[in-house]
């Protein structure tokens, strides 16, 4: 199996790519006491990709499936799970779908709206295509990572604790690094 050089990455055939969840996830990365860098994944990704001819016109819907949030501590992803912040019991799933598609080359945005805890809210992503291949059992495979930086306030994920000094126990930013290995159908 070859890739294709970052020079001469051509852009994926039109038609319906779906998301390979064994090579997909999406993570976030927020600071504890305004400090450390925690991770957490999702691994429960799944969605299609509509690619058309003129990029601009392709679309973009993803399902996470919060229950596979895995931050690397089972006490930390229990509270991430609980009312106070995801409330998985109540909502299980995120979802994503594009408004807007914009890919000059390998790079661009995707702008859509981010639905969490049953509040949807604009999003802009970085994306990037890595290139495309096909696998050893004859598929068509394209990846792209995308990230972008939101406020977890805003779909109403406000718990925290405000620690002696003035900080915060949990950031309000957090970064969304999203990687997706798409197969066309």
């Amino acid at each position: 199996m070859t890739t294709t050089p970052a020079t001469d990455i051509a852009r994926p055939a039109a038609g319906t790519w779906v998301i390979d969840p064994g090579h997909s996830e999406v993570a976030f990365i927020a600071r504890h006491l305004g400090l450390a860098r925690v991770r957490g994944r999702f691994a429960d990704v799944s969605g299609t990709v509509q690619i058309a001819d003129d990029p601009a016109a392709s679309a973009v819907d993803v399902t996470i499936g919060m229950a596979s949030l895995d931050s690397g501590l089972a006490e930390r992803d229990a509270r991430l799970r609980s009312a106070d912040f995801f409330d998985v019991e109540h909502h299980p799933t995120a979802r994503f779908r594009s408004t807007a598609v914009d890919l000059d080359g390998t790079g661009g945005t995707l702008a859509g709206e981010l639905t969490i805890r049953d509040v949807t809210r604009p999003v802009v992503l970085d994306v990037e295509h890595l290139g495309t291949v096909v696998d050893p059992w004859g598929n068509d495979r394209a990846a792209f990572s995308a990230t972008t930086t939101v406020t977890r306030e805003d779909w109403g994920l406000t718990w925290n604790l405000v620690m002696e000094g003035g900080g915060l126990m949990v950031s309000k930013q957090a970064r969304l690094e999203i990687e997706v290995e798409l197969v066309r159908r």
